[in-house]
């Protein structure tokens, strides 16, 4: 049973859905959430306020770490990257493999200096790999990414939620 989630007509994948409920144990009360259909994918909602953006990682076949859209459709139909301008805080981003299980808790400065997200309409990506600890990686693009990547971690792995480290992590959005 979830606790302080409201859902707005949308079905959420169960690791967004713990995400979210995190949110919810750090006092922000109910969380009211839309969806993206463009990513839903990857289980892609936005807080209605717009602050906060949840997205769940996806394994892939071939290479380590899991890979998440961050892109949004376009007024012309086509994929753009999101913008830093759009009222986003923070990007929430629930990795799970195997009994490993956690969240990257994205700020939007880390978003900005790491070139995820467009600014002034230039640049930006429309999805990302993400490295948790447990990804055991020897390419060294993918280990630096990992070591900025899990300054934000927050681990899940067990179920018990470290809080101190939780709110530091949303706050700091």
């Amino acid at each position: 049973m979830l606790i302080g989630v409201v859902v707005v007509s949308v079905v959420l994948h169960p690791d967004v859905a713990v995400a979210i409920e995190v949110c919810g144990r750090l006092g922000a009360g109910r969380l009211a959430v839309a969806p993206e259909p463009d990513n839903a994918e990857y289980g892609a909602v936005v807080s209605v306020t717009g602050e906060t953006r949840f997205r769940a990682g996806k394994l892939t076949p071939t290479k380590a770490g899991l890979f998440v859209t961050v892109w949004r459709r376009a007024s012309d139909g086509s994929t753009e990257p999101l913008s830093a301008e759009d009222g986003s805080q923070s990007l929430v981003i629930a990795v799970r493999e195997g009994d490993n299980f956690g969240l990257f808790v994205l700020p939007k400065s880390a978003l900005v200096e790491r070139g995820i997200v467009a600014i002034g309409g230039v640049g930006g990506k429309r999805g990302f790999r993400v490295y948790p600890p447990w990804s055991a990686t020897e390419n060294p693009q993918a280990k630096r990414s990992q070591k900025w990547q899990c300054r934000f971690f927050l681990d899940l792995g067990d179920w018990d939620v470290d809080l101190q480290r939780a709110r530091r992590l949303f706050d700091a959005t």
